[in-house]
């Protein structure tokens, strides 16, 4: 996935207001971003942080400006945005390079589904050797605990929660659910469920993954001109 425009680097002075980030720029000039991530951002916003930001098309909007990556301990980049994960998804099954989900002729985004009105990330269908529809949600991992070790979620998540009965309960009727993790992070070589920021979600991954839930993470490459989803990871739910 390319960016849309290159990237400009700056140094982060705090995160506020969840959606605002205040930056010094080369020049010694201060400017503030548009911060696309609800999370906590844990361990991903820490003052002194180099970043690196897009610049909108439309430059009447009021932040044109939108923080997309950090370099977190000194080495390692974080893609940020959110929004981006899914984009990364559905390029990788349109060039199959999930090994687990290859040939499905139909991608469709954002359907609606389930008895709690959920809105499924991709729905895959026909073409495939395996015949049933397979729902696939998509979380974006950007919380690094060290040693290669990633988790998620970054803060309690009753919206997680809530995906996953929904992907129990499709799986139970006859589908393929797939919860797969987008991890934004560079130095994340392993995924476990982050039990001391979540244990509510742990448990219920583990009860999902345990009734037939498929669980799959896949790695971020970062170049210059954008990101790319590659390389396999382990999901560690022992």
């Amino acid at each position: 996935m390319k960016f849309s425009t290159p990237l400009h680097e700056a140094i982060l002075i705090k995160r506020y207001k969840r959606f605002l980030v205040d930056v010094t720029l080369p020049d010694g000039s201060v400017t503030t971003l548009h911060c696309p991530n609800t999370g906590s951002m844990l361990n991903c916003a820490e003052p002194g942080s180099r970043v690196w930001y897009s610049v909108a098309a439309n430059a009447s909007r009021k932040y044109p400006f939108t923080w997309e990556v950090v370099e977190v301990d000194g080495r390692h980049k974080v893609g940020i945005n959110t929004g981006k994960a899914n984009a990364l998804v559905r390029e990788a099954l349109a060039e199959n390079v999930i090994d687990t989900l290859r040939g499905y002729a139909n991608i469709q985004s954002e359907v609606v589904y389930g008895s709690e009105r959920s809105r499924v990330d991709f729905l895959l269908s026909g073409g495939a050797a395996d015949s049933r529809d397979c729902y696939v949600e998509v979380k974006s991992v950007t919380l690094g605990l060290g040693d290669g070790l990633g988790a998620f979620p970054d803060a309690v998540t009753s919206r997680g929660q809530k995906h996953l009965r929904e992907l129990m309960a499709v799986h139970r009727a006859g589908h393929r659910a797939i919860l797969l993790f987008c991890v934004q992070h560079s130095g994340i070589e392993r995924v476990v469920p982050a039990d001391h920021i979540d244990p509510k979600y742990g448990a219920m991954l583990r009860d999902a993954h345990g009734v037939g839930v498929e669980v799959k993470a896949y790695g971020v490459e970062f170049a210059v001109d954008g990101m790319t989803l590659r390389r396999e990871l382990p999901v560690l739910l022992a």
